[in-house]
């Protein structure tokens, strides 16, 4: 019999060792990827603006590049067709968001088939060097020329089109059969690169106004920008035409009215008022995303905080989550983003994130995290890195992200929520395997009862990585992302918020709140507070110490930021004990648990004792923050509870100790 027992264990471990191996090789054959690598360019290197242009021939044809000092995923790029340096103020911003702007000269050519020639070839070079297969087109005035020649042709080339004051009809410009001035010589010029004369040109089909069937079909969204007064290229027989065309076939396109600009150049130039809009716009759709859909989900309405960031020129904005929120990263440039494209208002941005804390830390400590200093604008909220590691169930999950959404819209109804799902290995594995992750199931399930808006960040990056744009060891690097990947995360953020913003807002519109349906969960921590460590009685052993430093006496381990030098009530020995009368349903502990952390026996009104070993897997070399809900099914009502402190404790730790930071009630 022992000689069975012992080569059952004997196989056992063997396939278990096997399993891992093949679990390994998987890995390793799913990750062997080349690290996202920036496209080089032969020529010569200059600074534009800080950042790295590139001058070249091509086909005997000034050219240039100027290059992202950090790529964005799959190496999107911008193609100015006409005058490159007029109102760069969105390439700078695109180049500052990873993309890659491209210029080549065919000045003369008036986007003529010659031009296209050019084009074809050029785009060719620029693609097969590692540019994106799908370019934004940027034109400015006879740039729309080339740039709707280029889509009309090859619209599987085109992400998106911006425009501005372009030319859609050169009997308008540079013609002047119409309202506006044209341009003699130019005009001539014209008719001679395209073959065409006074009267065959009254039969010409080729302009932009003419060529948007293939475009439309293709489903490539349009931004203009356009001067009212504008008398060299008037926009009502330019971009109101062919906007009332695309329109009727189906495509979408809109329109940026300045009323005036300069009298000096004819209307035609005016300072850009709203550079980040147009940036905004050809990142949603110049970003190579490997499908055709966005990775978020709107839900609901983000413009609540729209009107009281535009009309009252004040925000408040909270983030909420782990560690990967409290890292200067993503949170960093999010707040950046806001300030520039609300730049008249003042923001007031929180950083309410706790390193190794989830949803249910989350619920219990909103009120003083998030709602300390007032109502909230806008709260950003992620849990699924580290609801993941907790450890914790499904039920747990759900009742702690209910508790924090459902709370967050009793406070303040209007109250605007963006819920984010970050990524992590397990996510990965999970996706490629063909399943959507348990969290983010839970997560999902109070996003879309609450019709909050969610970001699917973990699919995002496990399908990117599958398409080859970046690999998780050079480039995203952990579930703690590089700067590469906050970047990452930073730009999904900006679509998700340029499509709920997309439309355009009546200044007369008020805040609506938002509904609050019956909880999916009747025991979801949507009650759940913190309560004063003086409400512990009757103690035994335990004490309040009011400037706790885990670490000390010689034990060692690291802790984290806010859980030192503060109050906590402390039991050390066993035997060690304390009660707390409350009111609620749910009762729990907010503790340190470090490389001395015991076991505790707790009994609530009254009942049998049960054990809960406070040592975690992290607890050898750290003090880790960490919410033990005791019990969460309570009937509503006054109850008692009774801690004390086991004979017995973890064999790995080195006492017996129960620091608490925080009594925990959902009433």
């Amino acid at each position: 019999m022992k000689s069975n027992f012992i080569q059952r264990v004997a196989v056992t471990i063997f396939m278990v060792l096997f399993s891992a191996l093949i679990v390994n090789s998987r890995s390793v054959a799913q990750t062997n990827e080349k690290p996202l690598i920036a496209p080089a360019w032969e020529g010569q290197v200059s600074q534009w603006n800080g950042f790295d242009k590139t001058d070249f021939k091509f086909e005997n044809r000034d050219a240039y590049v100027v290059s992202p000092k950090t790529p964005a995923p799959g190496n999107p790029w911008v193609w100015r067709a006409r005058f490159p340096g007029f109102h760069a103020e969105s390439d700078l911003i695109l180049l500052s968001r990873g993309f890659h702007i491209a210029h080549l000269n065919t000045n003369g050519l008036l986007g003529s088939p010659r031009a296209m020639e050019a084009w074809n070839n050029f785009y060719q070079h620029l693609t097969s060097n590692g540019l994106a297969k799908k370019c934004v087109l940027e034109g400015v005035s006879r740039g729309g020329l080339f740039v709707y020649q280029f889509a009309s042709r090859w619209p599987e080339r085109v992400a998106c089109i911006y425009c501005d004051t372009p030319v859609g009809d050169i009997s308008s410009w540079p013609g002047g059969k119409g309202e506006g001035r044209g341009h003699a010589p130019t005009w001539q010029a014209c008719l001679s690169e395209y073959g065409l004369t006074e009267e065959t040109v009254k039969d010409f089909k080729q302009n932009p106004i003419d060529i948007l069937a293939p475009i439309a079909q293709n489903h490539i969204p349009i931004l203009h920008i356009v001067s009212m007064n504008d008398v060299i290229v008037p926009p009502i027989e330019n971009t109101f035409v062919l906007a009332k065309r695309y329109r009727e076939l189906g495509g979408t396109i809109d329109i940026m009215k300045v009323e005036k600009g300069t009298e000096k150049s004819g209307g035609h130039h005016f300072s850009h008022p709203e550079p980040i809009r147009a940036a905004d716009f050809m990142e949603r759709f110049g970003s190579t995303l490997p499908k055709s859909k966005d990775y978020f989900e709107i839900r609901g309405s983000l413009n609540n905080c729209r009107e009281k960031f535009e009309n009252q020129k004040t925000g408040r904005v909270v983030f909420l989550g782990g560690s990967i929120t409290t890292m200067n990263g993503w949170r960093a440039l999010v707040c950046d983003y806001l300030q520039e494209k609300f730049p008249e208002t003042k923001f007031e941005f929180i950083d309410a994130g706790i390193s190794s804390t989830g949803s249910v830390p989350g619920s219990f400590r909103l009120l003083r995290d998030v709602f300390a200093n007032g109502d909230v604008d806008l709260l950003f909220e992620e849990a699924a890195v580290n609801d993941l590691h907790n450890s914790r169930k499904a039920i747990e999950m759900t009742r702690g992200m209910e508790g924090i959404i459902r709370q967050a819209r009793t406070k303040n109804p209007n109250i605007d929520i963006v819920m984010m799902h970050f990524v992590d290995p397990q996510h990965v594995a999970d996706y490629r395997r063909g399943v959507i992750p348990q969290v983010i199931q839970q997560h999902e399930q109070v996003a879309i009862h609450y019709n909050v808006p969610s970001l699917h960040l973990a699919r995002e990056v496990t399908e990117r990585m599958d398409s080859k744009q970046f690999d998780w060891k050079n480039d995203f690097k952990n579930c703690h992302p590089s700067p590469f990947g906050h970047t990452v995360y930073a730009s999904s953020i900006r679509r998700l918020l340029n499509e709920a913003w997309s439309e355009p807002r009546n200044v007369d519109s008020q805040p609506v709140p938002h509904s609050l349906p019956n909880p999916i969960d009747q025991f979801s921590y949507d009650r759940g507070k913190m309560i004063s460590l003086k409400s512990a009685k009757k103690m035994k052993g335990f004490t309040i110490d009011n400037s706790c430093d885990p670490r000390a006496n010689e034990i060692g381990g690291s802790v984290r930021g806010g859980f030192h030098n503060v109050p906590m009530l402390v039991g050390t020995q066993p035997g060690d004990q304390f009660s707390l009368d409350f009111q609620g349903r749910a009762v729990g502990l907010f503790l340190t648990a470090g490389p001395d952390a015991g076991t505790i026996e707790y009994s609530i009104d009254n009942s049998e004792f049960k054990p809960l070993n406070l040592f975690t897997r992290w607890s050898r070399g750290l003090h880790i923050p960490w919410v033990h809900v005791l019990e969460s099914e309570l009937p509503a009502g006054p109850h008692q509870l009774v801690v004390r402190i086991a004979p017995t404790n973890d064999s790995r730790s080195k006492g017996h100790a129960c620091r608490i930071v925080n009594l925990l009630v959902n009433e």
